[in-house]
């Protein structure tokens, strides 16, 4: 009996450990964001840091501070030093890519640098944790980091969409890493809950903008732990792109579109499917609310595709791109049909 009784125990006072850890962690997380938050705002010291001036191309029509990400970068990777300390190449390069991305959200980077940042800490991570058959995965992997880095920058457009889809993300992956990947599961958390505290000040109203600091940390922690559940073994490769599809779906697409009319990719524009749905429906949060739905109804076929057998799951994903696909091509003919905005 005692050689059963002993590791029963040990499991028992672990599962407690981390389920303290994950709630002080949590509330830590979504405290610390939303003071941070007020106290910017209450002093005055947001609009120093950094504004967004509405121009042509903006769905907004006041200036707004863009300073989210000093809500949820901070206090999402010292958190994380401090609860999930495995994790820490991820806490530390989302904290360097902030401080690189305050820089543009106040005096404008040119975008060779901010590409060269966004490469450099995809490589740092690929190299802390190489992905299986490194010689020839790593390259895939590289590119798949700084194209979600900048796929959340291009989707931060609407109030409440980035940070909404963060938290549904994030909580996603807290909830599929569990108990077989503790650390991670805290750390996801920790991100989700730091977003939570900034949906206050930019749902349905924006008193404040995510901001480069902001979204551009966000995309490459939701594609660093993506990588890292799957090098971790965690979840199958394909889980992440299931859970934020619907982003990976816009933005994709819209880049597409834009190269194949040889536009400057990198200018800000109004042509996202998000963007021009708000612009049909003249107000932010229906739109918004949709898009939350498709991230959870997609979140929920992801879940159930880990339980499918072979390649059904590919066969799971491919059917809900197609999906998002015909969505998108619905909303250009309403769009084409709609008056200009």
């Amino acid at each position: 009996m005692v050689s059963f009784d002993i590791p029963q125990f040990y499991f028992q006072d672990s599962l407690l450990s981390f389920s303290n850890s994950l709630v002080v962690s949590a509330l830590l997380a979504f405290a610390s964001s939303v003071v941070i938050l007020l106290l910017l705002l209450k002093t005055g010291y947001a609009w120093r840091l950094a504004t967004d001036v509405p121009n042509d191309r903006s769905l907004h029509t006041r200036p707004t501070p863009r300073v989210g990400g000093w809500g949820i970068t901070p206090a999402s990777a010292v958190l994380i030093l401090i609860f999930a300390r495995s994790l820490w190449p991820l806490a530390v390069l989302a904290l360097a890519l902030g401080l690189l991305s305050h820089f543009d959200d106040r005096q404008g980077l040119s975008a060779r640098y901010r590409f060269a940042g966004h490469v450099i800490a995809a490589i740092a991570l690929v190299c802390v944790v190489p992905p299986p058959y490194f010689g020839w995965l790593a390259i895939p992997v590289v590119f798949s980091l700084v194209w979600v880095s900048n796929l959340y920058n291009f989707m931060d457009g609407a109030n409440g969409l980035a940070g909404g889809m963060a938290v549904i993300g994030f909580g996603c992956y807290s909830l599929s890493a569990g108990v077989r990947q503790p650390e991670l599961a805290i750390a996801a958390l920790i991100v989700a809950c730091a977003a939570l505290g900034f949906l206050l000040f930019n749902f349905p109203f924006a008193k404040v903008f995510l901001g480069d600091a902001g979204s551009i940390p966000l995309g490459f922690l939701a594609g660093g732990m993506g990588y890292w559940g799957w090098a971790a073994g965690a979840w199958a490769f394909w889980f992440p792109v299931f859970v934020f599809s619907p982003f990976i779906a816009d933005a994709s697409a819209t880049l597409l579109k834009r190269l194949l009319r040889r536009e400057r990719f990198w200018e800000a524009h109004r042509q996202h499917y998000y963007q021009r749905m708000i612009g049909m429906a003249g107000v932010h949060w229906p739109v918004v609310l949709q898009w939350y739905g498709l991230m959870v109804f997609g979140i929920t076929l992801a879940s159930y595709s880990r339980l499918l057998p072979g390649q059904w799951p590919f066969a799971v994903l491919i059917g809900w791109m197609l999906f998002l696909v015909t969505l998108g091509w619905t909303v250009d003919r309403r769009w084409r049909r709609a008056p200009a905005y």
